[in-house]
Formats: structure tokens, sequence, C-alpha cells
């Protein structure tokens, strides 16, 4: 399976730019071998294999691409193979990601499709068109979200002008009246404030944002 087969995976900004960092490097300096046949050669074509599938796996994910799901439950062989992944994050090779929640298991990336060992043997686990491919596959799903953040974004401020309008104009209300009601006048002024408020936020983050 290919990138130009997928729809969008629901990837962070974070997670694109780590794709199209990784499709776009060229070749990097790795101070372990990664002669075919051995683990690492085959953790870091498997890992590759899910890239161009726009996917970041944990370990588990791996080994069962790799081994099968009985291994994938083996606890031991897990904790084999996080080592060799380990030793292969301190050569250059892998990247691993932050959690999003704390109870998942680790995802990993490579740094680059392409490497030089420290055999100074030339590894690539992409051509050049799958790579070429990923990037575009990745630039449409950028051009694609954006329209709609914007378009939410557009809302979002909209609406919060109306409500801050609509409370102040209450407000004001209140206070011309020949006896300010506190029941209507404190509620009106505290959410007019709060909206307020959240324009402002969201007016930055706009500006920022672009």
């Amino acid at each position: 399976m290919r990138a130009e087969g997928l729809s969008n995976p629901g990837l962070s900004q974070d997670e694109i730019n780590f794709l199209d960092e990784t499709a776009k490097s060229d070749y990097k300096d790795a101070t372990i071998r990664l002669r075919e046949g051995e683990y690492q050669y085959s953790l870091a074509k498997a890992i590759a294999s899910f890239h161009l599938e726009m996917h970041f796996p944990d370990v588990k994910d791996i080994i069962r691409r790799l081994y099968g799901d009985d291994k994938a439950n083996d606890l031991q062989f897990v904790r084999k193979v996080q080592t060799v992944l380990k030793k292969m994050e301190k050569s250059g090779i892998v990247r691993i990601l932050p959690k999003s929640k704390p109870w998942e298991l680790q995802k990993y990336s490579l740094s680059s499709f392409k490497f030089q060992d420290s055999d100074r043997s030339s590894v690539s686990f992409a051509s050049d068109e799958e790579r070429e491919t990923l990037r575009n596959h990745l630039r449409l799903i950028v051009n694609t979200q954006k329209p709609t953040t914007t378009t939410v974004s557009r809302v979002r401020i909209v609406a919060l002008v109306l409500s801050t309008i609509a409370f102040y104009s209450i407000v004001l209300w209140a206070l011309f009246q020949p006896v300010v009601d506190v029941v209507v006048f404190i509620p009106a002024l505290g959410i007019s404030v709060v909206f307020s408020i959240l324009l402002g936020e969201t007016l930055t983050l706009e500006v920022h944002g672009r």
C-alpha cells in the first residue's frame, strides 16, 4: 500500500512535518551497520513501509508486520526489539516520538529514508518516486486542511463578535434604566467580558497562525 491510494489519515501538523522531513532528507550517517537480514535493517525497513502508508508505528505494530501477532504478544521479544530500537535512536536512524497519551506505546519515526551506515554502505528504504509521492500527498492534506481551518476560525470569530455585542447591549440597556437591575446587569457584564477575552485570544491565534 502506498500513499497515493490513501485518504487523510488524520495526521497532526507535527506528524506531517516529521514525515515531510523524513521524505526530503538526503543520506544521513548512521553509526551502526544496516545490512539486509539483520535486525536493525528489518526494523528500519518496516518503519519505512509504515511511513509510506502515512503512519507512525509503535513497537507492536512493527513486530506484527515482521513476525506476526504471536511475537507481538511476547513481552520478552517486545523488550528485545525495543532495545534494538533504542540503539537505532542513538545512532541517528530512528526518532522516538512524544506520547500523546501516557498509557500509549511510544511511536517511531525514521530520520530519513536514506542512510550511509557504519560500513559506509548506502542504504535506501524508499525510491525517489515513493518519497516524492509521499511529499505530494502531505502537501495535498495541508492544502485541504487550510480552508476548513480558516472557515471554522472565521465562523467562531463572527459568533464571538455577535455574542459580545449582544451582551454589551444588554449591559448598556440595564444601565439606562431608571433602576439598574443587578440580576440582569451583573451576569450580562460578566458574560460580555468572557466573550471579549475569548474574542481577543481567537484573533491573536488567527494572526499568529498565518
